[in-house]
This record gives C-alpha cells, structure tokens and sequence, in this order.
C-alpha cells in the first residue's frame, strides 16, 4: 500500500454513466515550457488497451494498489479508506493515546526513523518489528534493541488491530469502480479466468464481486472458517467466469489459529495472529506461506501465453513485486504489463526503470508514458472522435497532480475511478454493437 495520490479522487463510476472525470482546475501557469522532440499519442495507447482487453484477446490481470481506495469517498468527502500516510498518521494517532503503548511506540517509530526512512510507514514499523521478534529470545529477560519479545508481540498485535479497524468499511454504493470492474467481469465471457492481484487489505474487492454476483476463488475453501486450500490454486481447474483473487499482502479476515493453521473469517478469536503485511522473508515458514501462495499466482500468470497485467494504483514500491514482474515480463516474450500512474512519471521512477529495461512493460502516466522502452511526454494534438478518448485524455488537471505543460495532454487512467469509466464504455458500446448485430 503505498502509492502517492494528492488530489481527492474522481467520483464514483456507474455503468450508467461513463461520463468523463472531472478534472478539476487548470494545470498551474508556472508550468515549465512544453518539450521539443518526437512525443507519445495517448489516443493510440487507449485504442491499444481496448483492444487488449476486448474479449479472449488475451488472458487479463488486473493488478489492484493502494492510490485504488482513494477513488472511494465516504460520506464526509474524504476517501473511504485512505492511502499508506493516511493509515499510517491514523494508526500512529491510535497508538499514542494507548498510555501503556505510547512510549515504546514512539521509541520504534524513531528507531524506524533513523534507520531507514525519515518518514516512516506503518508497514515499515511492522516489518522492523517482526524483524527484531524473530532474533529475539523467549526467556524473560531477553532483549534485543532495547524490546522483549512480549512488548514486540504486543506492538505487532496492536498495530495490525488499529489497521483492521480502520480499513474496516464497506463500499457506501454500488456504483463505484470495485463494481465497474466486477460487472466487468462478469458481463463478458471469456475462456480463461479474469485474475485480480491486490496488495490491499480490505473487503472492497470481495464486497463488490459478491454485490455483483460474480463467483471467485481466492484460495480459501469452506464458508464459517474458510482454510488455505494450495491444492486447489495449484491445481485451478475451475470454470472461466470465476474470478481468481490474490490478495499479496494479507487481508483482514486472514487469521493465524494456535494451531498454526490459516483461516479465514470476519470473526476474530482471542490470541489469533491478523495475516497482513507479510514482511517479506521475516516470518517463520508457516507464516511465509499464504505470501508466497499468492505471489507465486502472479508468477504463473505471466508465464501463460499471451496474458497482459493491467495495474492500477500501484507505484512500484514494493521491490520483492517489482521482481516478479520483471521476472515474468523477461523470460515470457507474450506477457505484457501496462501500469497506470496517477502522477507524473517522476512519481514512479522504480516502475520508470523498468520500463526503460522492458520493452513488454508500458508505463503510463498523467505527464507522459514509456511504451517500447521508449521515454517521451504526451502530445499537445486533442481528438475527440471517439467516446473513449474523453475518459482517456483530458488538456487540464490539477497542477498537483501534474507538473505537465498546459498545453500536452494529460492522461487520466492511473485514477482507478477513470480507468472503471473506460471499463463501463467498454461494456456499453459491446451492448450497443451487440444489438444492432442482433437487429441486422
């Protein structure tokens, strides 16, 4: 969970009303001059994306990162959940009113601090953390770094509830982009499944695929308290229309039982471990497991034959992913990601790299995009011929959110509110061509 969004997110998609996002002011007069030199077409990168997502095109993923909850706004205008700093200063807010908490919590976050990053997150606190309980001994008088394994359980306890808490909320409608994407999903028929890779912990995904009567499987069995079944994702034989969804880093309804078995269930039982964050590499095998079960599934993804990863909300933050992706896109000459940035390519400068490496990864981005390798701003020229270009495009947009010139166009699809608009036009002009198809 980490991408960087500044601006409150469009509103809600419907599949009612794919109209353009709102892009709100102009881009700020003290934007640098437009660049000189060969440019990218935004309108060619869209007519590519349809074409890539138009039914048995291609076997689809759709890569779901934190920036995507912004798009979501609860009742007081705010996201409904909020990104990485937001749930960090919520989380960090909670803690310090916990007198018994407070002084070691702020210990860790100082130690954090000096250590690594000047601003820490909560998953930087966590990963700290686990790192210090696994060289720590069990006896009572064991310390290291200044904590005992009880207060390290504690802080890993209490950081993980505040989280579940606060990412806790369900989707306000059913009109928001998590339900574009699940009637998406469910109204084309394919002959292999739609994947959803997520590293988010909530619910938004499960609420709106079951609001939308969409079958998946996210490698769970059972109903009360669904068990990790790895025979069954291994194996995945299950009819086309069900959806797969691996969420990569935990969720909040996994949970670690006493007996080192792994359940899922919005109930939580005393003394259960929360499964979020997986702090890659840090926890014994038995936690290790439903991490690397999900990102081995987006391993096998990109090794299957002309499949293209579609990511949203993800700023390539995190290097163990960021790896797998590369790993894929080398050894797979028919795979092919296209990341969708919120900000400007500067914003992204781990997924620009390799961008720059991959010619099968396309990142695009509101200032610009690198398709073939290739790194070029967007085009000043504006098309209008067609409906999807409108959702796509836009000339203005917010001067956070861009350091553009005023005069290139800006590309939109790295809001996740935008990018289900263009889904809902793509299944409204499918009905459309379906019924004149059918009147002929």
């Amino acid at each position: 969970m980490e991408e960087k969004k500044a601006d409150a997110a469009a509103p809600n998609a419907t599949l009612a009303a794919a109209a353009p996002p709102t892009t709100g002011t102009g881009t700020s007069a003290l934007s640098p001059p437009a660049p000189a030199g060969p440019v990218h077409c935004p309108y060619r990168r869209t007519t590519d994306l349809l074409q890539r997502l138009a039914p048995n095109k291609m076997r689809i993923g759709f890569f779901i990162g934190a920036g995507c909850s912004l798009s979501v706004q609860g009742a007081d205008g705010n996201p409904l959940i909020p990104e990485i700093a937001g749930l960090t200063k919520l989380v960090k807010a909670s803690l310090d009113n916990d007198d018994k908490l407070k002084a070691v919590v702020q210990i860790a976050w100082d130690r954090v601090a000096a250590r690594s990053t000047p601003t820490p997150t909560v998953e930087d606190v966590l990963g700290h953390i686990r790192t210090l309980k696994s060289l720590c001994g069990k006896g009572e008088k064991d310390e290291i770094d200044g904590f005992s394994a009880d207060i390290l359980e504690t802080l890993d306890l209490a950081i993980c509830e505040q989280v579940r808490n606060i990412v806790s909320k369900p989707l306000p409608t059913s009109g928001t982009p998590y339900h574009v994407l699940a009637s998406w999903i469910q109204a084309i028929p394919r002959d292999r499944p739609v994947e959803i890779f997520t590293t988010n912990y909530d619910l938004s995904l499960e609420q709106a695929l079951e609001e939308q009567l969409v079958p998946y499987f996210d490698g769970f069995v059972g109903s009360d308290s669904a068990f990790l079944d790895l025979d069954s994702m291994a194996e995945d034989d299950l009819p086309p229309r069900w959806a797969r969804l691996w969420k990569i880093h935990g969720s909040i309804n996994w949970w670690m039982t006493a007996k080192q078995k792994i359940r899922r269930s919005r109930d939580k039982v005393e003394g259960e471990q929360l499964l979020i964050y997986p702090s890659h590499l840090k926890y014994d095998q038995s936690r290790q497991m439903p991490y690397y079960a999900m990102l081995d599934r987006l391993r096998v993804f990109l090794r299957s034959d002309q499949c293209v990863l579609l990511t949203c909300g993800y700023s390539f933050g995190d290097e163990h992913i960021n790896a797998i992706i590369a790993q894929g896109l080398s050894g797979n000459a028919n795979a092919a990601c296209l990341a969708m940035i919120f900000n400007d390519r500067a914003d992204a400068k781990k997924g620009v790299e390799l961008a720059k490496r991959h010619a099968n990864l396309t990142l695009l981005a509101a200032d610009g995009g690198i398709v073939g390798t290739i790194d070029r701003p967007w085009d000043s020229i504006v098309k209008d011929d067609n409906p999807a270009y409108l959702i796509a495009v836009a000339k203005e947009l917010p001067g956070s959110r861009t350091t553009a010139p005023a005069d290139r166009c800006k590309w939109l699809l790295g809001d996740f509110a935008a990018l289900g608009q263009l889904l809902a036009h793509q299944l409204s002009s499918r009905d459309i061509e379906q019924g004149v198809s059918g009147a002929s």
